[in-house]
């Protein structure tokens, strides 16, 4: 009589266990990679004072760099480690803009997915459970017209990645919509700043040139006075916010029509 509750608790525990080992690796990894400094390497800094050698594997190994790459990018979004915008001009600096997009596009949509597949097998209902009733009609909303609303958050970049990645997990999108609307919706943005890195050249080169002289003069702080940031311009902003209200344009017209009055036959 007592072999039932030991079975059911034998097959409970290998459950939890493949419910939250994979969300325990991940943490593990954050920590490893925060613990490594692994944000703090990558930067406009380093970029340049490896410059060479990184153009020479990319020119012996195009295929092999552009999946390095991606691979990068996949790491830093499952992990999300705030890079992104740095990785996405450095591909179109070192691999011209639609290689560049194309790499990023592909290493972010990976690692988005994979932090969605994780939280919603593992964490979404204990986090649908903490949100409440409050969130009701916005997940109503959500699944009624999830692709939309991914496309939006994506288009707009004032929502924080992770939490477009998370979110969805809690309403239930099917995997297929949220790869798409993903892969649509961070495209504009991954064109734009691969755009921004490629354009970059001319300056960079001047910059590394001022840089390696510092270097061999072995004086102290030599830093580059380039800041990424200020590629990020109140014009290029406002241009993702109307591609966002565009995306919004059939959720306002379905809305529209169910608000009418129902003509009787």
């Amino acid at each position: 009589m007592t072999g039932h509750p030991e079975a059911g608790s034998g097959g409970a525990a290998p459950s939890a266990v493949r419910r939250w080992l994979p969300v325990a690796v991940v943490l593990a990894l954050i920590a490893t990679a925060y613990a490594c400094g692994l944000g703090e390497h990558l930067s406009l800094d380093n970029l340049i004072r490896h410059r060479t050698a990184i153009d020479g594997f990319i020119n012996a190994h195009c295929a092999a760099a552009l999946a390095l790459f991606a691979g990068l990018y996949l790491v830093v979004v499952a992990l999300s480690i705030p890079v992104s915008l740095f990785l996405t001009v450095a591909g179109g600096i070192l691999f011209g803009v639609a290689l560049g997009a194309a790499a990023s596009v592909t290493g972010a949509t990976a690692g988005a997915v994979i932090v969605f597949l994780i939280a919603r097998t593992a964490i979404g209902d204990v986090l649908a459970r903490r949100a409440g009733p409050a969130i009701e009609k916005l997940a109503d909303g959500f699944r009624a017209d999830a692709f939309n609303y991914l496309l939006f958050l994506r288009l707009v970049p004032l929502f924080p990645f992770w939490l477009v990645n998370l979110a969805p997990a809690l309403f239930d999108v099917p995997l297929r919509t949220f790869v798409i609307a993903t892969v649509i919706g961070i495209l504009p943005g991954a064109v734009a700043f691969s755009f921004v890195g490629a354009g970059l050249d001319s300056a960079i080169a001047a910059q590394e040139t001022a840089f390696k002289a510092c270097i061999a003069a072995g004086k102290e702080g030599c830093t580059l006075d380039f800041d990424l940031r200020d590629a990020v311009t109140p014009e290029l902003i406002a241009g993702f916010v109307a591609l966002g209200l565009v995306a919004l344009i059939p959720i306002v017209v379905r809305r529209l029509r169910a608000a009418q009055p129902q003509q009787g036959g």
